[in-house]
């Protein structure tokens, strides 16, 4: 397995692995499909990203993960806080990907001189729970009741992890 920063030719597989994580549903906050240049914008080229790993085995996207200054007005951090979303592909769960991505974005983060991370993350996400934690987040909040796409309330976790 590699690990390496995205590029702007992963677009197309990234595109492809969040989209089927998206139509199963249940562990991601996206609920609509990107396409590539929305994948550029959100994920590896925007301005605020710190850091946006790939994990490849064969010239296969297997995961991605993404770490940046925060820049939504409706949820200002600290300063010093970045922001993370991991993603791993439904075929390649369980094989090391998230934690080789960490490894990864730890490096990256640290020459960034962010001071926390945190992983908002769906509370009925359990695999995505179970798997910021394992790495060493821990949790410091809770969102009640937001709303997903069709109305449907859904509690998110707020986990960090300080350097």
């Amino acid at each position: 397995m590699i690990v390496r920063p995205a590029t702007s030719a992963d677009a197309g597989q990234m595109v492809d692995l969040l989209n089927a994580i998206i139509a199963e549903g249940g562990t991601t906050a996206h609920e609509t499909p990107f396409d590539s240049d929305k994948m550029q914008h959100h994920y590896i080229a925007r301005p605020e990203v710190v850091s946006c790993q790939v994990a490849e085995l064969d010239n296969k996207v297997l995961g991605f993960q993404y770490v940046g200054w925060p820049s939504s007005p409706d949820d200002p951090m600290p300063e010093g806080w970045a922001i993370i979303a991991s993603f791993v592909g439904p075929n390649a769960a369980g094989q090391g990907v998230g934690q080789h991505l960490f490894s990864a974005t730890k490096a990256a983060v640290i020459a960034a001189d962010v001071k926390v991370i945190d992983a908002t993350i769906r509370a009925d996400n359990t695999p995505g729970l179970r798997y910021y934690s394992g790495l060493g987040f821990v949790d410091y909040d809770r969102l009640v009741g937001v709303p997903l796409g069709d109305g449907t309330p859904v509690d998110r976790v707020r986990k960090r992890y300080d350097f």
